[in-house]
């Protein structure tokens, strides 16, 4: 019994592949299968610590002190990656900046971080304004794994009444940094690492950072006000750490295991009206050089 099954083209622009033509003649195929989508570089292996920086000079410091090399994803994005060896074990580290400063942008380049490299463990690593005049003067350094957000607040005929939120960063992260305190005391004591204060100490405080939206350079601000009454131990404020907690509360829904997080701070001016970017440098080269003394507990 001869069996014949065929497609009629009726002018139309189809192109006809596998066909057998003649007496006895047979073809068959099979639906290709796709090629698997090329893996991105960042995937490879594990990342263990992406690094958010907000200011190039917190970023170049970075750099410098873990040593890492440029590359550029496929989409255009800048990162800065490299291994770096702490007690035996080798990190994998990569590091990042914002397009801009404030919690959104902050938020934005954690995503890139996460779908790019998904680390274990993000830091946040540059400079902050002080508001306690003991712990934080310019060039100490604040480790926090707690931050107040303190921009939700109702508004009414009788004034405003802030609602900060509180969040901490996840026990292990606490307990490293405890480690790290119990081992070199508090406040920890380094000698200066910039050249051009080569000869100077500086202080490392575990403390509370407030993060909000404002640019604070008033002494007398209510904000200011408002943190220290909130919790005395509130040292900085940024604009950044905020959206980093928010982040992770709202990561944790993720079937993942959701990322550690870890904030560190080179105090570079005194959040009053003196303000300035005199500092800037020496704070964010100080912050860098205890993310790398951090490593051995963190890891």
């Amino acid at each position: 019994m001869t069996q014949n099954k065929g497609i009629i083209n009726r002018g139309s622009d189809n192109t006809f592949s596998t066909i057998a033509i003649g007496d006895k003649a047979h073809a068959s195929t099979t639906a290709p299968v796709p090629s698997p989508a090329p893996a991105a570089v960042e995937a490879d292996a594990p990342w263990d610590l992406g690094i958010v920086t907000i200011l190039s000079e917190e970023l170049r410091s970075v750099i410098d002190a873990l040593k890492l090399d440029r590359h550029k994803t496929p989409t255009g994005l800048y990162f800065y990656q490299g291994e770096h060896t702490v007690s035996d074990i080798t990190l994998r580290i990569v590091a990042t900046q914002t397009q801009s400063q404030g919690q959104r942008s902050t938020m934005a380049t954690l995503e890139n971080l996460r779908r790019h490299y998904n680390p274990r463990l993000w830091a946040l690593v540059g400079i902050a304004g002080g508001i306690h005049d003991d712990h934080a003067r310019i060039g100490n350094v604040i480790v926090s794994t707690d931050v107040v957000y303190y921009e939700n607040r109702k508004i009414n005929p009788h004034g405003t009444r802030r609602r900060g939120e509180h969040r901490q960063a996840p026990a292990h992260i606490v307990h490293a940094v405890n480690a790290y305190f119990t081992e070199h005391g508090t406040p920890a004591r380094i000698n200066g690492q910039t050249a051009a204060h080569a000869d100077e100490q500086y202080e490392v405080y575990p403390g509370v950072i407030g993060s909000g939206e404002a640019v604070i350079a008033d002494q007398a601000s209510d904000i200011r006000t408002y943190l220290t009454t909130y919790h005395e131990k509130v040292l900085a404020v940024d604009m950044e750490a905020g959206g980093l907690s928010q982040y992770w509360q709202e990561n944790s829904v993720h079937g993942t295991a959701n990322p550690g997080w870890i904030v560190i701070r080179g105090v570079s001016d005194n959040a009053d009206e003196h303000k300035g970017h005199s500092y800037h440098e020496l704070a964010s080269r100080n912050a860098a050089h205890v993310l790398n003394c951090l490593l051995p507990y963190l890891s």
